[in-house]
């Protein structure tokens, strides 16, 4: 078989809050509101500042879907950070990110159009999991979880010509007719706006006391068949990922995988804290006779088209020349 080109993204994970206002029935990440459920700026500036040191070319920050609306998180907010909002929060750490040399990628949750507008600025890349079309036992409580909305959200995206990651949940109450309609809707908005940069399938994980703790994870060959749907379905420019912390890379890079999604050497998986990322040094064992290669959160179509904002370019086209000289092009 021919070999391949797999990517990754060399990045570093910061969780500027737990709070959230969904309890889907799967999440370990969830918290209630309270000191400890806030990274604080000093928190964030040491981390960027490693990240630096350690060459990661990605800030990746994550937080629980609006959290301003659970009682007592603004006045928390304000008093550890000076802020008043979560977006304004994130938007001060990714300009410090930006000062450090890295490329901020927004996973927030359901934003609106004028949210996501906002954050342009100083956001590379964007993301949201569709996680499934189907309405699930999961999402019960979860209003943000709602398929329409998470479309409608994918779309304003692409309206505004944000490069975009989402994806597919397994094992949280789909089944394969779910898998092949959320695949193509995912197609269907990439054929419509051409933003879509990746795909990620990805294995729902048993946390310990969350509702679904007893819940089988999804098993080798349900992701093996996934992803062959994804490679029959999606357009070929979308590239097609899996978390190899979570699933079985070195059995499953050949069901059409081409990118390991972001690997950081310095901090863990805060959603999937109990599933250690591999060393980057490990990745080579892990795509076999594939070429491995090491990529930025904003895809080089992307970058071609410019599809970010004038703030970032000079770090864009700094990281974008690093790259392709660490690649040998």
């Amino acid at each position: 078989m021919e070999s391949r080109v797999i990517t990754f993204s060399r990045n570093v994970f910061l969780p500027l809050t737990s709070v959230c206002a969904n309890r889907c029935g799967y999440c370990s990440f969830h918290a209630p509101v309270g000191r400890d459920t806030l990274m604080p700026p000093d928190d964030v500036f040491h981390t960027l500042t490693q990240g630096a040191a350690f060459h990661c070319t990605e800030a990746l920050f994550t937080f629980g879907e609006k959290p301003d609306s659970v009682p007592g998180f603004t006045s928390l907010l304000k008093s550890i950070t000076g802020h008043s909002s979560i977006l304004e929060y994130c938007y001060a750490m990714s300009e410090h990110a930006i000062n450090c040399g890295l490329l901020p990628h927004t996973n927030a949750g359901i934003l609106t159009a004028d949210e996501m507008e906002m954050l342009r600025p100083v956001t590379a890349s964007m993301g949201l999991m569709l996680e499934t079309t189907a309405v699930i036992p999961a999402h019960a409580n979860s209003p943000g979880k709602d398929p329409e909305r998470r479309i409608e959200m994918i779309a304003d995206a692409g309206h505004l010509k944000i490069p975009f990651t989402t994806g597919l949940l397994l094992g949280i109450g789909e089944d394969r007719s779910d898998h092949i309609a959320s695949l193509e809707e995912i197609s269907a908005l990439h054929k419509k706006y051409g933003h879509i940069q990746e795909c990620i399938i990805q294995n729902f994980c048993p946390g310990v006391g969350t509702e679904m703790e007893h819940f089988p994870s999804a098993r080798e060959d349900d992701i093996a068949n996934v992803l062959l749907l994804a490679h029959e379905i999606l357009p070929s420019d979308i590239a097609i990922q899996i978390p190899p912390n979570l699933a079985n890379a070195k059995n499953l890079i050949s069901y059409g995988v081409n990118d390991l999604g972001g690997i950081s050497p310095i901090t863990i998986d805060y959603i999937n804290p109990e599933h250690p990322w591999p060393q980057i040094e490990e990745l080579a064992a892990l795509v076999g006779d594939n070429v491995l290669q090491e990529r930025l959160c904003i895809y080089p179509q992307y970058i071609k088209k410019g599809w970010y904002s004038s703030h970032l370019a000079p770090l864009i086209h700094a990281l974008n020349e690093q790259v392709a000289d660490q690649c040998g092009a």
